[in-house]
């Protein structure tokens, strides 16, 4: 049988005061989550205010300050943009010098692959014509040899090369010596043979015409014959010469 001091005391009610230190030394589920969204809204309450006093920069500006403010950000973005422009513009220009440059640059490179092709200096291909001469009855006479490669490159030729030694520029000569031809202090026997690259229907014609360089050189005894080829190798080049009077202009 229960002790009647036990009943007395289960039959007294417990004071809030007593509740309260039960709730806190062993919390419901319910009060655990209770707690943790008011510690949520205590931290978005610090984060709003701190937001609010970071964003009162003028808050406390006259209407004339803020206009003066505005003012100064209207011009600090004006100058940047015109920095920009400017900036923009030197790049454009740069680009442009650049192009010219590479452009003059490719415009000499080919003018001096050019000259160095006319001047004998350098190996060449392309098409063109091979012309044989055979001595039949009589030697090859050099002055018509001379009109020979005359008519040739008034026909277009570019590049002119005689039995694989000797390339032709414009100041070769050709001189008659027992033997054969000297041809720029070389010695060629018969027969001749040149190379000669450009237009081949040009060049065949300026050979066929009549009264042209083969009927010349047959009236002399020879045989002429020539061959349209697609491709030919020049591989003879021509030693470069000094001027002794000429030079070059000052730029003025």
């Amino acid at each position: 049988m229960p002790d009647l001091d036990d009943r007395t005391r289960s039959d007294v009610p417990e004071s809030g005061r007593n509740r309260l230190l039960r709730a806190l030394r062993t919390p419901s589920r319910n009060q655990v989550v209770v707690a943790v969204l008011l510690a949520l809204v205590a931290f978005a309450a610090v984060v709003q205010v701190r937001s609010t006093e970071a964003d009162d920069t003028y808050a406390g500006y006259r209407d004339e300050d803020l206009i003066a403010v505005l003012d100064g950000l209207a011009g600090t973005s004006q100058r940047a943009r015109a920095e920009i422009e400017r900036l923009e513009s030197t790049r454009d220009q740069l680009a442009s010098d650049s192009a010219d440059q590479r452009t003059a640059l490719q415009q000499a490179q080919s003018e001096a692959d050019t000259l160095a092709i006319l001047a004998g200096l350098v190996p060449v291909r392309g098409p063109g014509v091979r012309i044989t001469i055979s001595e039949v009855t009589a030697p090859v006479n050099a002055d018509t040899v001379v009109d020979m490669v005359q008519s040739l490159r008034v026909a277009g030729a570019e590049a002119i090369q005689v039995n694989g030694q000797v390339r032709l520029v414009a100041q070769s000569a050709f001189t008659d010596v027992v033997g054969g031809l000297e041809v720029d202090g070389q010695v060629l026997a018969a027969p001749y043979v040149f190379d000669v690259i450009g237009p081949p229907s040009a060049l065949t014609n300026a050979m066929t015409i009549l009264e042209g360089p083969r009927v010349d050189l047959q009236d002399e005894g020879a045989e002429v014959e020539i061959t349209e080829l697609a491709s030919i190798d020049i591989e003879a080049v021509a030693d470069p010469v000094e001027p002794d009077f000429a030079r070059p202009q000052d730029a003025q």
